[in-house]
């Protein structure tokens, strides 16, 4: 299938389309039975407040007839965009053969298993075991942190600001987010926050000139320091860019020192890539851009490739010393899921996806440049296809908020779906699926360059 039509159904999935309005009556009568009958908690259709009736490729329709490119993609899952029809074949097929089998080795298993080591670095693929989660993220960073503390032997973990891994317990509580974890008593103690090179706001209060990492040197000093306050942990955890933090990318520096301290100590180094792996930036992890290498690695999100529930760490077998049994899971055999993620690979292979990957992180780059005249915009960043505008208050510099969530709204009855995130939600987010073609990339980054100069005014 061609990149420059990977997954359409039809005509109606080639351009957004927006006549009614948001939400319109049939989106309007779903979100109320919705709001009477589900959680508070939920998130989305809040700020989007639309429903989905059918998808296919980069657009989804709401049950109104409006299309929607879709640059939210589920949260970063949909890595070849709404139902690709190659995947849709695979899942199919294994439909009929097995579709839960536990921890048993099975064929869908095993190739989806070799499909993710092949991916690997040359000199990772041979040393790296495999354990199979639960269906999401988060429960992949509890099951890297439970097998850091039982192969140390110690209890701290040490975490960044403005850093996010889950909402279960644990995962919330290596999170930075400080309002998501606020109501809920008792959190998991032992967990230590270290500043992250977010060079635009610098934690430490420095500009550029006179920084020298200076967030990387204070984890150093805590360490190293036997007054110090931190003791010396089972594990450091880190994003190489920081998704819901406000897609921040660690500058190269930062994580080199970081990797070099942890390995000179013996800490075993956790690469979250929940949001940036399976290609997101460009190479299948993101740490590879770094030049290093992890001990474990946590991925999900994106490995079916289509949306369907998997989450894996793959670490050092030096780690492999827990017991069975000490990470479990009824939901870690979904047959189905492996099917579709071998599938995604041979897909992204054969269709240099990753090179679309650099190619449209470049037109995306090229698109947005000209925002950072608008004294509305902070900082345009990104890498790969995960990009963020950081939006602040031209009159104090602080983060500009309901502009953001403004933009979004404005976004959306344009015809595009975005994301508002980062810290107190001012940056606008984008995470386009990865096959994404350049005629979409243009329509939607015009589409964006225009909500935010609407509501953004150059002239405030």
């Amino acid at each position: 299938m061609s990149l420059a039509d990977p997954s359409a159904k039809s005509d109606i999935f080639a351009h957004p389309f927006v006549e009614s309005d948001l939400p319109g009556p049939l989106s309007a009568e779903l979100l109320d039975r919705q709001a009477l009958r589900e959680s508070n908690a939920r998130t989305y259709p809040r700020r989007l407040p639309i429903a989905i009736a059918e998808a296919s490729g980069s657009f989804l329709r709401d049950p109104d007839g409006n299309i929607f490119i879709d640059f939210l993609t589920g949260a970063g899952v949909l890595s070849l965009g709404h139902n690709h029809p190659e995947l849709v074949r695979a899942v199919t097929a294994q439909l009929n053969r097995l579709t839960h089998g536990l921890d048993f080795p099975t064929p869908a298993k095993d190739a989806f298993t070799e499909a993710q080591l092949s991916m690997l670095p040359a000199g990772l693929r041979d040393r790296m075991k495999v354990h199979f989660c639960g269906p999401t993220g988060g429960d992949a960073v509890d099951a890297a942190i439970k097998l850091c503390k039982i192969a140390t032997g110690r209890g701290d973990v040490v975490a960044f600001q403005g850093g996010f891994h889950g909402s279960g317990h644990a995962a919330m509580a290596l999170s930075g987010l400080v309002r998501q974890k606020q109501p809920v008593v008792n959190g998991v103690p032992g967990v230590h926050f270290f500043p992250y090179s977010y060079c635009a706001r610098c934690p430490l209060g420095l500009v550029p000139s006179t920084c020298d990492t200076n967030c990387a040197g204070q984890l150093e000093r805590a360490l190293r320091d036997g007054n110090g306050g931190v003791p010396l942990p089972a594990a450091v955890i880190l994003e190489m860019v920081q998704g819901e933090g406000g897609v921040i990318p660690a500058r190269r520096a930062f994580v080199r020192r970081v990797r070099e301290l942890t390995r000179e100590l013996d800490i075993p180094l956790i690469v979250d890539e929940v949001q940036t792996g399976c290609g997101r930036t460009g190479t299948w992890f993101a740490f590879e851009r770094y030049g290093i290498e992890p001990d474990v690695i946590v991925a999900s999100k994106a490995l079916s490739g289509i949306g369907l529930p998997v989450a894996i760490i793959l670490y050092d077998r030096r780690l492999d010393v827990w017991a069975p049994g000490a990470h479990i899971g009824t939901f870690r055999g979904n047959q189905l899921a492996f099917a579709a993620g071998a599938e995604a690979v041979r897909i992204i292979r054969r269709d240099d996806v990753l090179g679309n990957v650099h190619r449209r992180g470049e037109q995306i780059a090229e698109r947005l440049a000209p925002l950072s005249g608008n004294p509305w915009v902070r900082e345009v960043r990104g890498v790969g296809l995960m990009w963020g505008v950081e939006l602040a208050d031209p009159r104090d510099g602080g983060p500009a908020t309901e502009p953001a969530y403004r933009v979004q709204g404005a976004a959306l009855r344009r015809g595009l779906v975005i994301e508002v995130g980062g810290r107190a939600d001012c940056v606008v987010r984008i995470l386009p699926p990865l096959n994404v073609t350049a005629d979409v990339v243009e329509t939607a980054c015009s589409i964006l360059v225009e909500a935010i100069n609407a509501c953004c005014p150059v002239a405030a």
